[in-house]
């Protein structure tokens, strides 16, 4: 079963257009968490629009308490996954601080809206691979947000990341417009494969919903984690966080 992180950027993008708490953070992860959902993931970014550094540090305590540590993660019941771009703002102190389940390392610019492009691994190889070294050797698994390019994918191993996380925005758009569906797809499960092949883990992310998700599950191999935020909190406002949730899991079951 291919796992379902739960992203709470837009939670925190709504809390914040009011200095009342509301919508809380942490009461949220906690409906997620009970409605079944394998994980939690955060994107900060250096002007803390949505999520806050201070929500992934009481995130922390929530999910890793002191009495669960990596060794001991099946006695959990979720993960922590943080996103965001390790050359920007202060990300890598935050990592170190926390040190999450899992980093998932994202290109974006400090201004952009949402990540939009996986990373160029010729212009960043040489510099990524010190900072997943020091991730990896604090016990972190490391993530990296990859468009589905097999060319790019092989240079990513020389990295030493755990996985890559496949852009899935260009499917989004194909279903969407139910133009070359099939062919996009071909393109990631090709990706997928030659993943696997050269011992990369892989995850999924980016537009992905309850009408997309079944279908690119299916037709592309071995996806391990879906990180799901924008849609899932928009089917909330309809269904309630916990169903939502459930009808996730349902899709991915």
């Amino acid at each position: 079963m291919t796992k379902l992180s739960v992203n709470l950027n837009k939670i925190a993008l709504l809390r914040n257009q009011r200095n009342i708490g509301i919508p809380d953070v942490i009461e949220s992860a906690n409906t997620v968490i009970k409605a079944g959902a394998h994980g939690i993931t955060v994107h900060p970014r250096p002007d803390e629009r949505h999520i806050r550094y201070a929500d992934a540090r009481q995130l922390k305590k929530v999910l890793m308490p002191p009495h669960a540590h990596h060794a001991e993660q099946s006695q959990r019941t979720a993960e922590f996954n943080i996103e965001g771009n390790p050359f920007t703002g202060n990300l890598m102190k935050l990592l170190r601080e926390l040190k999450p389940d899992q980093a998932t390392l994202v290109p974006d610019e400090p201004a952009a809206s949402t990540s939009d492009h996986g990373w160029d691994m010729h212009q960043n190889k040489e510099r990524l691979k010190p900072v997943i070294r020091e991730l990896k050797d604090l016990g972190i698994r490391v993530s990296l947000f990859m468009d589905p390019d097999t060319e790019a994918i092989a240079i990513t191993r020389e990295t030493r990341a755990d996985r890559i996380e496949l852009y899935t925005e260009p499917y989004a758009r194909a279903f969407r417009n139910n133009d070359k569906v099939e062919k996009t797809l071909g393109q990631f499960a090709a990706a997928a494969r030659f993943a696997n092949e050269i011992g990369l883990g892989l995850n999924a992310g980016h537009d992905l919903n309850l009408k997309n998700l079944g279908r690119f599950c299916s037709a592309v191999p071995g996806i391990l984690e879906v990180s799901i935020g924008h849609a899932l909190i928009a089917d909330a406002l309809r269904m309630g966080l916990e169903n939502t949730v459930k009808a996730y899991l349902k899709v991915l079951a």
